[in-house]
């Protein structure tokens, strides 16, 4: 519970942070976004190395995929990917998150993100063969 809390409380702050400093003129509202992307990948990736360091190799995409939409996501968000709720400013540094993740299992690919209604999201992964 304590690690939910300061997660939320620490992405907020990350969020709010740079979105001050583009007000202030120190940088766009595009690279607010492009940073909370690459803080998410980074951290995806640190997540995966720790969360698969005892785990058998996987056979293929489907597996990395099952991995990073049940256990991954699961792990991180403490709660199932279909009943996910979460909001806008979460949507980037999650992109970053999932895309850092797959990165670090040998994956490239880019992940965007659509609400249609709130308070559901869709991310869409393209798998970019190498």
């Amino acid at each position: 519970m304590a690690d939910e809390a300061l997660f939320l409380l620490l992405h907020n702050e990350m969020v709010a942070g740079l979105y001050r400093a583009a007000e202030q003129g120190e940088g766009e509202n595009g690279r607010c976004t492009t940073k909370l992307e690459s803080m998410g990948f980074r951290v995806g990736q640190g997540l995966i190395e720790r969360f698969t360091k005892d785990t058998a190799r996987f056979k293929d995409e489907l597996d990395i995929m099952k991995f990073i939409c049940k256990d991954f996501w699961t792990t991180v968000f403490r709660k199932q990917i279909d009943n996910l709720r979460t909001n806008h400013q979460y949507l980037a540094f999650t992109c970053g998150l999932i895309r850092g993740g797959l990165s670090n299992l040998g994956i490239k690919s880019i992940v965007t993100a659509e609400v249609s209604s709130m308070p559901a999201c869709k991310f869409q992964v393209m798998i970019q063969k190498m």
